[in-house]
């Protein structure tokens, strides 16, 4: 069956996007950084894998998802709160608590597996992950079993869980996995962990991309084709509620497939690091009920090329007192926490940030 031709982007050849100034503009709506600061920000995106290319300012990008998902707001905070340019009003009086020097951006990529792309060539120096592909890529098996290890890939943080959405109209006939058969569907964007995972979901369910019509493409998009009936499902991995699914169930009745207990259980063994999870009742219109699924852990990743004392600067500044307001509580245990931070990562933590996580009593 014909799957639809993904575009330059998907595919990784289209010129680098603007998004990524976007997405630290809006950061700043969050903090206190400077009008200035994103100014400069635009010098930094020319080299990446050279964060010191300016006198008393260090560039960096940070690699996050499709906009319409949750990587790249979350990156935008994460930029925000690692960033101090030069000039800004010190921590203490008010100011940015980030990295002296420091100016992160968040730049809009096809997902998980495009920014450890990125990462290995030097394109971003940090990025959002899913536990899973992370692991993966360190270890050089499953979707990068043909490039081969990545030894110097480590984890700053686990940030919080995703849950692999798996939408239909509400009238639609499928009602189960098996039921795609045939069917045109949405798996996610090339480059995209959703995909991936995708994949997995569709193998428990002894199917492949070849018993479906695949489409290869943004959650944006995939939601639109839905609402115009030329897709009968798509796949999402993210936290709940997710933008995209929350305004399509206003444009459109939906419902959310179950992913249940028997689907964990066919997947667990080979992939440790999904788990069964659960997305509650009434975070969608038209979905009172809760919804089994998988959830993965989104991570923040890096590689050992960042020197210690960067690494170790850039993960206190994201759980600073003064930040942590942006993200969640232990009480909300799908949001951000201190707590949960240097666990489930799926790879080994750099050394940096192991050295925070010991100082502030979140390790042993």
């Amino acid at each position: 069956m014909r799957a639809r031709r993904p575009d330059a982007d998907a595919l990784g050849t289209s010129p680098p996007r603007r998004r990524d100034v976007l997405g630290y503009a809006w950061a700043l709506g969050l903090g206190a950084l400077t009008v200035p600061a994103l100014a400069l920000s635009t010098a930094g995106i020319v080299r990446a894998q050279d964060p010191s290319t300016a006198a008393g300012q260090r560039f960096m990008r940070i690699g996050t998802g499709s906009a319409a998902g949750h990587y790249f707001p979350i990156g935008g905070m994460i930029a925000n709160a690692i960033s101090r340019p030069p000039g800004a009003r010190p921590c203490e009086k008010g100011g940015s608590c980030g990295v002296p020097g420091l100016i992160a951006v968040a730049q809009s990529t096809g997902g998980s597996v495009d920014n450890i792309r990125g990462l290995a060539a030097g394109t971003l120096n940090l990025a959002l992950c899913q536990a899973d592909i992370a692991y993966w890529a360190r270890s050089g098996s499953a979707v990068f079993e043909d490039v081969g290890p990545m030894p110097d890939l480590v984890a700053l943080a686990r940030l919080y869980d995703e849950k692999m959405h798996l939408v239909v109209r509400a009238n639609s006939d499928v009602t189960r996995v098996e039921d795609l058969r045939g069917r045109r569907v949405a798996l996610g964007e090339l480059g995209s962990g959703t995909l991936v995972d995708a994949r997995l979901v569709l193998a428990a369910h002894g199917l492949t991309e070849d018993d479906v019509e695949p489409v290869y493409d943004r959650p944006g998009p995939a939601a639109d084709q839905l609402v115009a009936g030329e897709i009968e499902a798509f796949f999402f991995v993210g936290a709940a509620p997710v933008t995209v699914v929350t305004e399509l169930a206003e444009a459109l009745p939906i419902r959310l497939l179950d992913l249940n207990g028997e689907t964990f259980a066919g997947m667990s063994g080979r992939h440790p690091y999904l788990s069964a999870g659960v997305i509650p009742g009434g975070v969608y219109a038209g979905v009172p009920e809760p919804v089994s699924t998988l959830a993965v852990a989104a991570v923040l990743v890096t590689t050992k090329t960042l020197d210690t004392e960067t690494a170790h600067g850039i993960t206190r500044a994201i759980w600073h007192p003064n930040v942590r307001g942006l993200f969640g509580s232990e009480d909300e245990p799908e949001m951000l926490t201190p707590a949960l931070a240097p666990h489930g990562t799926g790879i080994p933590l750099h050394a940096g940030a192991q050295r925070y996580y010991e100082e502030a009593g979140y390790l042993p």
